[in-house]
């Protein structure tokens, strides 16, 4: 232990960190970029070109849309387990940076079939580079330093700096010069990151970690090819595959594809709570619980790439940024509020009055549900066209960044709390696998918020009453479930046990 501690103190650092932290901020903060870049003009290229011809264009977008995220969010579980026992988180944020900078260039040629395929790279390439980047800021640091919280604070900072920037300057080109420069920045951006992680290699920033954790398996052939070699292959020849799903819109395979595996999950964990002891059965009930309530805020809160772009585009009167640019507006109150509200829990804190882990969810959802009545209450205040205010958007996102504050940093903790030892790997896929069906629900919601005409410039009081109902039911749903939360806020609480 004492020759750890030295091989961690001796290594260079920078402003009290690790030396190799500032080199991943860059790298995660331009692959952000290129990934809220593209997300930003995603929805709008598709209702506006892709797919404007027909007259189903908004649920053709819907159910790409959603079949898009779920399949990039679950990608990290496979590449996550490839990385740990392959080809280590090095090669693994190589390869999954080249997938996605090869989607983000493919997206700036003008084809559909091209389209298909950019996609089904970027969601091979996340799910190589995503799971990795945040894995390789922990090795960094000795267990139980100090400086780790404080470390993926500046991490997570990245992040919405490039979540901000983004769609501010992607969104600019595709309106100014045409989607495809758009697209073509966002993948730039991705190449960028790539280049900040070489150069911290090339210095020597992480010393030895990120490399294969078994060098025998990183080069066991198999059919006469090095793992090293073939995985690479295989996550190339992937991409058609997943193109084919994605262009399948019509039959919605990747809907079936989670429906299944959804309840393959659900009894494998019915499994292992029959196995479990009543105490360890308790904690991880109140983990699937918790799971299950994120993805629903999750599934609400990613509306805003879809849902609530189209009604930025068609119904609010933008007078400053364009509609792909509010997209920057989330990632802007996060920079904003991230830092007093984390001061707030440590006030809180230091007084005995830090609400546990099912209140802050309750309060979370009651906000995300507030943050949908705002929209719905816009409508009172539209013009003859059914324009209203922008505020109204401004308002809306400053509180769903709130109630995102409440929930997202505390849960990924919580899972690895409650689960019990022998099964915490599988249930931290089970929380990554929850991003990836709350893009189920972003796209059942937007089905049936589709706006059913072939005119480029839907708009109108008819438009507006078809999302003002939408967002008014989605405002009494994510109150009603924040209301139950907080309801059984107490027995949840015994359920937890020691767990905060």
């Amino acid at each position: 232990m004492a020759d750890q501690l030295d091989h961690f103190k001796e290594e260079p650092e920078l402003f009290g960190h690790p030396k190799g932290l500032f080199y991943l901020f860059f790298a995660e903060l331009w692959e952000r970029f290129s990934f809220y870049g593209m997300r930003a003009l995603l929805t709008l290229y598709m209702v506006q070109e892709i797919f404007k011809a027909i007259v189903e264009r908004d649920a053709a977008t819907a159910v790409v849309y959603a079949s898009y995220g779920s399949l990039v969010y679950a990608s990290t579980v496979i590449g996550g387990q490839i990385s740990d026992k392959i080809l280590g988180m090095r090669s693994s944020i190589f390869l999954g940076g080249i997938l996605m900078a090869l989607g983000h260039f493919v997206l700036a040629i003008e084809n559909d079939i091209a389209f298909f395929l950019a996609l089904a790279f970027i969601v091979v390439g996340n799910g190589f580079f995503k799971p990795n980047i945040s894995t390789f800021v922990g090795s960094l640091y000795k267990d139980g330093d100090v400086r780790k919280d404080s470390g993926f604070t500046i991490f997570y900072m990245g992040i919405n700096i490039g979540g901000f920037v983004a769609p501010l300057l992607c969104g600019w080109l595709a309106a100014t010069y045409g989607w495809h420069y758009g697209f073509g920045l966002a993948g730039i951006g991705m190449v960028t990151g790539l280049l900040f992680f070489w150069s911290g290699i090339k210095k020597n920033v992480f010393g030895d970690r990120g490399l294969p954790p078994n060098q025998d398996v990183f080069e066991k052939k198999v059919v006469g090819v090095p793992q090293k070699t073939l995985i690479p292959i295989l996550a190339f020849l992937s991409a058609p595959a997943i193109a084919y799903l994605l262009a399948s819109w019509q039959q919605n395979y990747v809907s079936g594809i989670f429906k299944f595996v959804g309840f393959a999950v659900l009894a494998y964990i019915g499994f292992i709570m029959f196995k479990s002891t009543a105490d360890q059965r308790k904690k991880l009930f109140m983990a699937v619980l918790i799971t299950f309530f994120m993805t629903l805020f999750w599934g609400f809160h990613e509306l805003s790439g879809s849902v609530i772009t189209l009604f930025a585009s068609r119904n609010v009167d933008l007078s400053i940024i364009n509609a792909s640019q509010t997209n920057a507006l989330n990632s802007m109150f996060i920079i904003i509020l991230a830092i007093p509200i984390s001061l707030l829990w440590a006030f809180l804190s230091k007084r005995g009055l830090n609400p546990r882990t099912p209140y802050k969810f309750g309060l979370g959802l009651v906000l995300a549900g507030v943050s949908f009545y705002i929209l719905a209450m816009s409508g009172g205040s539209a013009d003859e066209n059914g324009m209203v205010p922008m505020a109204y958007l401004f308002i809306m996102y400053f509180i769903i960044s709130i109630g995102e504050l409440f929930m997202s940093p505390v849960g990924l903790s919580k899972i690895t709390d409650l689960s019990p030892k022998k099964v915490v790997a599988f249930m931290m896929g089970v929380w990554f696998l929850s991003s990836a069906y709350a893009f189920q629900i972003v796209g059942f919601i937007s089905e049936q918020l589709a706006v059913e005409s072939t005119d480029a410039n839907v708009g109108g009081l008819d438009t507006l009453n078809v999302y003002i109902d939408g967002f008014s039911l989605i405002a009494q749903y994510a109150i009603g479930a924040g209301i139950i939360v907080l309801i059984f806020g107490p027995l949840m609480k015994k359920l937890m046990g020691n767990v905060h």
